[in-house]
């Protein structure tokens, strides 16, 4: 097995071990413990510190050497917790990427594990306990889909539900998006939607951003946008998306905005950077 299909295995892993422990409790209903980190809307609760020390101790057992990169810091009302590491690689890991969702019953929750060098991700897997659907890929490698219907290759949308080759144009395109925590950076987000929604077909707003990037891969959307990531919401599924034939555009930080990433097939990508940079 090569490195990076042994990295692939252990991201795999640590995802359906964080997936596995979220799905019991969120059977079990509400969570008792939730706190705020960077405003009151930005929640974070024991699921995510809990699916976050799984996933760590498998990482530390496993390759002790590398660095940790995780969205909770355990036991503070804060957000990025990191060591570094000896070995060159580093774990970038949301342990539930859809905190609100999750808090509220929406099913559109997941867990994102990739491991990266200098030149980015080398692996990555992202896992969504709802529908049982695991996506994932490496960097010399091809982007996958398991689910209970079988493996698939994602290749973006090629095919408008209408049946027009290479999903028709911008017109036509479903464009997801998500809006940052500041009120202040989301009413700047609401007018580039309001410039943006009359040029698509549609707009979806679901809130895990690792799902909406692989979701794109997947052909569910033509293209998604976003501001205000963060290195684990997208480290694992910026992969996927590079690896299912996508182009990849980053947002450049405006006065009001910060930076961000975009995702969609070639034939719309320049058009929509356009609109929404």
């Amino acid at each position: 097995m090569s490195e990076e299909a042994g990295l692939l295995e252990l991201a795999v892993e640590a995802a359906r071990l964080g997936g596995g422990l979220l799905a019991e409790r969120a059977a079990r209903g509400a969570e008792r413990s939730v706190t705020s980190k960077s405003t009151p809307t930005d929640l974070v609760s024991e699921a995510d510190l809990a699916s976050q020390r799984a996933i760590r101790e498998l990482l530390t057992e496993r390759r002790p050497d590398d660095g940790f990169l995780g969205e909770e810091e355990d036991g503070e009302e804060k957000e990025g917790e990191e060591e570094p590491g000896r070995s060159g690689l580093r774990w970038i890991v949301d342990p539930l990427d859809g905190t609100v969702n999750f808090l509220f019953g929406i099913p559109q929750w997941s867990v994102s594990v990739a491991v990266s060098d200098s030149q980015g991700a080398l692996a990555g897997a992202v896992y969504d306990p709802s529908r049982e659907e695991l996506f994932m890929a490496r960097r010399s490698g091809e982007a996958l889909l398991q689910s209970p219907r079988g493996t698939s290759r994602l290749r973006g949308r090629t095919v408008d539900p209408r049946g027009d080759a290479e999903g028709g144009g911008l017109a036509t395109a479903m464009v997801a998006t998500g809006l940052a925590y500041d009120a202040r950076v989301r009413a700047a987000q609401a007018e580039v939607l309001m410039g943006l929604i009359p040029r698509v077909r549609d707009i979806r707003r679901f809130g895990s951003a690792a799902l909406d990037l692989c979701w794109t891969a997947a052909g569910r959307f033509d293209a998604y946008y976003e501001r205000a990531v963060k290195p684990w919401d997208v480290a694992a599924g910026e992969l996927i998306c590079r690896r299912s034939g996508l182009e990849i555009l980053e947002l450049g930080a405006t006065e009001v905005l910060p930076r961000g990433i975009l995702a969609a097939r070639g034939g719309i990508a320049r058009e929509l950077h356009e609109i929404v940079s």
